[in-house]
């Protein structure tokens, strides 16, 4: 239904409802009134009513409570009324009032189970104030499930039918979902409206300002009575007006020597196949200048060389070391988007972005993931060394932040002892231990098998491939071979070959997007130009070319801070401290091939 006719057809149901309220009430009962007493009168009167009309001064007494912030004191009114005892409309009153207190609690669950009453039926027939009331808490119910494109169709439901001051908040709140949805739904649905705002989303997720602002345009000529194109969200308000000052000089600054040249060599080209690819689509894009980061005397150095340069946009170095020096000045000389992290807390400079392949950001999107599927207690296998325990403390805040329980944690070193490490874990020994006492007790020999513990519901996994592929069958050798492995990508070469995966059967990790095939003719240009991309070492490809798209939209990124960017290592964001996150997408091991999964909402 187009904007006009939805328009339209709000404007006949609010008049169809003036009409029939009484009709309604009479067969539905009636809503609470607003009330002219206090709680404590009204719960007084409550007392000595008839039932009925005792109902709908509670009800009101309780919709009053939680209008005055006190959820606590609503529940327990609440609790003095059968619900089932009630008319049709106050039943959805009552659901209503009990799916906004659960989301008072942070339970859209319990919100959505609210939402699922019978008399949720005659919902159309009640007056409009109270169908919006209803449908925007199961909009915030489906938007706190994380159900983003449900929550968005029930937006646009209930837009016809909201206030003139209601309308901007509501394009708010749509423009913040549509904008969370993963590529994979922003197609066309059929629904001009919902289409609109999918359009939209993908409008800022690719090219540059420029491109942007003229794709902009053209949308809001192409839909001028679409709800967005009336109320522009505020974010595309900040976009359009964002002056147009691409840098026009960029310094790649790698290190064209030493342990990681190589590295350096896959970033320079995955950064120049973009910049090669923007410019065969005739955009106006900067020139880039080199430098070689392992000749630096000292940062002040190359800074003073690169104005002398005219450059105006540093992309590097990789060392750590030196984003460790950038990190610790009060600001530079020129912006700078470096190719690795300074240590998490670090205060950096706001001339100062920061990108890299961070396994950090592996370990949450594994918690994220696990937590979604159903997930709540883990145990965890890491490398021994700095880097593991990196690894296990970024998966161990962002899953006990979710509510999650991480029973244990075993660093992996000596093969030789991993399945001892594993069936410690798993509390093996204690079994075996039950199983020689009741032998001894008995005197005879008695048929048992060792049994695992029961309360892991997961394994969070960061290993190498070979590591891995020892890991797997050791689970299974130590009856743990059911459980659910939740891995990072480090666990994948890319090009493996069918035998060694059969041995990662059955394991789920995240990867960027270059890896699991994605149709990009980028991709696909630089697999053929350098086969090692199609390797483990695409992920540094994919990290070149998105070093290029970000360079070329920090200004939006700092100035619409919910944009995202759909890049080829995978779902890029900037946070507060200017570091850029990705979120992956997800595959898993059967029969010796990686299968693709679909995201989780």
């Amino acid at each position: 239904m187009n904007a006009c006719l939805r328009t339209l057809f709000a404007l006949c149901l609010a008049g169809l409802m003036v009409a029939c309220t009484h009709t309604a009430t009479s067969t539905l009962g009636e809503l609470p009134r607003t009330p002219k007493a206090s709680i404590e009168q009204q719960l007084q009167q409550a007392d000595q009513a008839e039932p009925e009309e005792a109902n709908l001064l509670r009800l009101s007494a309780a919709d009053q409570a939680l209008k005055q912030n006190d959820p606590v004191r609503a529940r327990r009114i609440l609790q003095l009324i059968q619900v089932d005892s009630l008319k049709p409309a106050q039943q959805i009153f009552a659901s209503t009032l009990q799916a906004e207190l659960a989301l008072q609690r942070d339970n859209p669950k319990a919100a959505l189970r609210a939402l699922e009453h019978p008399s949720l039926e005659f919902l159309g027939e009640l007056p409009t104030s109270q169908q919006v009331r209803t449908h925007l808490a199961r909009a915030n119910a489906l938007q706190g499930d994380e159900q983003l494109l449900a929550a968005t169709r029930e937006r646009l439901y209930v837009a016809p039918l909201l206030s003139e001051q209601a309308q901007p908040g509501n394009n708010e709140a749509i423009w913040a979902m549509v904008t969370r949805l993963p590529g994979e739904q922003l197609h066309a649905t059929g629904d001009a409206d919902l289409d609109g705002w999918l359009e939209l989303a993908q409008i800022i997720r690719s090219g540059g300002i420029q491109q942007q602002q003229a794709s902009l345009a053209a949308w809001r000529q192409n839909n001028p009575q679409h709800p967005a194109a009336l109320r522009l969200p505020e974010a595309l308000t900040r976009l359009n007006e964002l002056a147009s000052q691409p840098f026009e000089r960029i310094a790649l600054l790698l290190p064209q020597q030493g342990q990681l040249s190589s590295v350096a060599r896959a970033l320079r080209d995955g950064f120049l196949a973009a910049h090669y690819e923007a410019q065969a689509a005739g955009l106006d894009q900067p020139s880039i200048s080199f430098y070689d980061s392992s000749q630096l005397r000292s940062m002040d150095d190359f800074y003073r060389q690169a104005e002398a340069d005219g450059i105006q946009l540093v992309v590097g170095p990789l060392e750590k070391p030196l984003v460790k020096q950038l990190s610790d000045r009060e600001q530079l000389p020129i912006v700078t988007l470096a190719l690795n992290y300074s240590d998490p807390g670090q205060e950096a400079p706001g001339q100062l972005f920061q990108f890299g392949l961070a396994a950090e950001d592996e370990a949450r999107e594994a918690a994220r993931r696990a937590w979604d599927d159903g997930m709540r207690s883990a145990v965890a296998l890491v490398p021994r060394g700095e880097w593991g325990d990196r690894v296990l403390d970024a998966f161990r805040q962002s899953w006990q932040a979710q509510g999650g329980t991480l029973i244990a944690a075993e660093h992996v070193d000596q093969p030789v002892k991993l399945a001892q490490q594993i069936g410690d874990l798993f509390q093996l020994r204690q079994s075996e231990a039950r199983a020689s006492r009741l032998r001894s007790t008995l005197g005879t020999a008695v048929a048992s098998q060792p049994t695992r513990r029961q309360d892991v519901d997961f394994i969070f996994l960061a290993a190498t491939p070979q590591q891995a592929q020892q890991i797997k069958p050791t689970l299974a050798f130590q009856y743990a071979g059911d459980v659910p492995v939740y891995a990072t990508s480090h666990l994948y070469a890319g090009n493996a070959n069918q035998a060694q995966m059969l041995d990662l059967d059955g394991i789920r990790f995240c990867e960027t997007p270059w890896l699991l095939g994605e149709q990009s003719a980028l991709r696909q240009q630089a697999g053929q130009a350098w086969p090692q991309a199609n390797g483990s070492l695409g992920r540094l490809y994919a990290m070149g070319a998105d070093a290029y798209s970000l360079a070329t939209r920090l200004q939006q990124l700092q100035a619409v801070p919910s944009t995202r960017i759909d890049g080829l290592s995978g779902e890029l964001a900037l946070t507060p401290a200017q570091r850029i996150e990705r979120r992956l997408p997800w595959a898993e091991f059967r029969n010796g091939q990686v299968v693709r999964l679909p995201e989780t909402f």
